[in-house]
């Protein structure tokens, strides 16, 4: 019987040689599949695409009146309520959550703001950290419910609307502040009604105020331990247990902090409109989900940009400013933005094929 006298370097060489012959049977990637996994990679591209093409479409079809400084500004200040709310909604979303509630906590908190102020002649900051405080306490339920109890995100925020609407309503008295009589004893609350002018540009401190809490969480979100862990939650909750990520607490924090932006963005909304209103701003809720989806939030966690959202936000804005200003239904509008978010949950299923 022969003897194979080859030392052990010679079968390292032909392990590799046969493990080569074996890679060059791997099909290489078409130019689609590559698209689909940088789409993956960076889910914010498809919105900026669509962003960038409504504005050149609308700027072809309305001219200058489009492009000017002041109606692309416009835009940043009808969509800042709806960024901000969109801001909390998707740090909710990326955890494979939802948070039907986010419209009704901005405007409990903003008539709290108010009524302290009004009713019991508290200082406007007192009465400004209160709502906050408020909203960060019905995050906490929110959290707790959905963390501890393990009750569905859908459901537990579901019937949070409804409790927070129906307290609204009843503290409230279903009364407006008016607009005159905080000008003359609570200015500070209309402060993100402020505007600064930039040449034609006019930006109101709302709409910066929108931007600096997209970039805050956009370092967030990508920069720190905290961050990554919100992504490793939504993305699998019992693989991040197992990593050591507190799963629970991770949770909770972030409904904290959704609660904290709704309530600043209730501050913006007496801004916006200058009044306390106990009716205003119901349909955040689906507005800020409307962003997310549109902006490339998986529904399913653990994949998106914070950026993608305010782009969607600007998608909404552009599409109502341009279609209102070539003078066409208002419904168009919804038409429109209703296929989007269709054609994006359809995108995001392909672009989830990139990962399988």
């Amino acid at each position: 019987m022969a003897t194979d006298t080859r030392g052990p370097q010679a079968f390292e060489s032909e392990l590799k040689a046969a493990s080569d012959k074996v890679a060059e049977f791997e099909p290489p990637k078409t130019g689609v599949q590559r698209f689909q996994t940088l789409l993956h990679q960076t889910p914010s591209i498809v919105p900026l695409i669509v962003l960038i093409a409504a504005i050149i479409a609308f700027g072809l079809l309305l001219g200058h009146r489009f492009f000017s400084a002041y109606a692309l500004t416009l835009i940043i200040q009808q969509v800042a309520i709806t960024g901000i709310v969109a801001a909390a909604q998707t740090l909710v979303v990326l955890t494979a959550g939802i948070d039907l509630s986010v419209g009704a906590i901005m405007v409990l908190t903003s008539v709290i703001m108010g009524q302290f102020t009004f009713r019991y002649g508290l200082p406007v900051e007192i009465s400004i950290v209160a709502g906050i405080v408020a909203g960060a306490a019905i995050g906490f339920l929110n959290g707790f419910m959905v963390a501890k109890i393990k009750l569905p995100p859908f459901i537990v925020t579901l019937g949070m609307w409804q409790i927070v609407l129906a307290t609204n309503f009843l503290y409230s008295a279903n009364q407006t502040i008016r607009a005159q009589d905080i000008e003359t004893s609570a200015p500070l609350l209309q402060f993100f009604g402020n505007t600064v002018r930039i040449g034609g540009a006019v930006f109101t401190y709302g709409s910066i105020t929108m931007l600096l809490i997209v970039a805050f969480l956009a370092y967030v979100l990508r920069h720190t331990a905290w961050g990554r862990h919100v992504y490793a939650v939504g993305d699998d909750p019992a693989a991040a247990e197992l990593a050591g990520v507190k799963v629970s607490r991770i949770l909770i924090s972030v409904y904290v902090l959704a609660g904290i932006i709704c309530a600043i963005a209730g501050w913006a909304l007496i801004g916006r409109l200058g009044s306390v209103s106990p009716t205003s701003g119901q349909f955040e809720n689906i507005n800020s989900i409307t962003a997310v989806v549109i902006g490339g939030i998986s529904l399913f966690g653990g994949r998106g940009s914070i950026l993608g959202t305010m782009f969607g936000a600007l998608i909404v804005g552009v599409f109502t400013l341009g279609l209102g200003m070539y003078g066409t239904d208002p419904q168009w509008t919804y038409l429109l933005i209703g296929a989007l978010i269709i054609a994006a949950v359809a995108v995001d299923q392909w672009i989830r094929k990139a990962a399988a």
